[in-house]
């Protein structure tokens, strides 16, 4: 996404009236706005488009929104923001399950949704800053240097060092935002990615759901806990079933 480019959304809202005014409020925070009113229409208008973030509707006519976003996810790490019209537990559950990154109650306040779109968009393009390199040895939770590659040498004139971190057969290339699992790439949304790069930060200790969503979420206050449970989920499908433990009680911590 260019820095001057104007943020694309794609909105999949069968309500003609809701469908609009989504589109005209989100349109006069500077958005560029793509619509369609069911599920198959949404899928070949991400197919055919580019999209930086997807707004889907749980209830679609034909392909409903949590088979979209399972589609959607099959091919792509687009950020995407489900609506519920109900908030009911189930579609919560469902559509984080699928992959979605957050959800929304509706009718969403204006000002509510542009602060999750702003959120998700921050997720999907931010850079950390390298971790500190350890001369050691790989081991559990250690860093080694990775070697030196053109493709990575020269940014703005200047020389970085990428490193990786290693959990067992877990590596993550914490400068290419990449992560390996016994060797093979693992392909993580940005989400998933930050949850664990926020884990990588701080191994073996607990850190707490509300603690989570502020510094992975970028909640400015404490949400919905069941957003962080579905993603650890997820995670824990791609990297191991084992390697983020469960504390009863207090919250999630990266084995080392």
């Amino acid at each position: 996404m260019s820095a001057s480019a104007p943020v694309t959304i794609l909105i999949v809202e069968d309500d003609e009236v809701i469908r609009r005014s989504l589109a005209m409020a989100l349109e006069r925070y500077g958005y560029r706005v793509t619509v369609a009113g069911d599920g198959l229409s949404g899928l070949e208008l991400f197919r055919t488009g580019h999209h930086d973030l997807l707004l889907l509707d749980v209830m679609l006519p034909g392909l409903d929104g949590i088979g979209l976003c399972r589609r959607i996810r099959e091919t792509s790490t687009d950020p995407i923001l489900m609506m519920s019209a109900r908030g009911d537990a189930l579609d919560v559950v469902s559509g984080l399950e699928a992959g979605a990154d957050d959800y929304v109650v509706k009718p969403v306040d204006t000002a509510v949704l542009v602060a999750r779109i702003r959120s998700l968009l921050r997720r999907a393009t931010f850079a950390p800053a390298p971790a500190p390199v350890d001369p050691v040895a790989p081991a559990a939770g250690s860093t080694v240097r990775l070697p030196d590659r053109p493709d990575h040498l020269e940014q703005g004139g200047q020389h970085h060092q990428r490193t990786r971190l290693h959990f067992g057969d877990l590596a993550i290339d914490t400068a290419g935002l990449e992560v390996y699992r016994a060797g093979e790439l693992v392909a993580l949304a940005p989400t998933e990615l930050r949850l664990l790069l926020e884990f990588a930060a701080h191994p073996g200790i607990v850190l707490d759901r509300q603690s989570l969503l502020r510094n992975v979420w970028d909640y400015g206050w404490d949400g919905d806990t069941r957003v962080v449970d579905l993603c650890v989920q997820r995670l824990r499908k791609k990297i191991g079933a084992d390697r983020i433990e469960t504390v009863r009680g207090f919250g999630y911590k990266l084995r080392r």
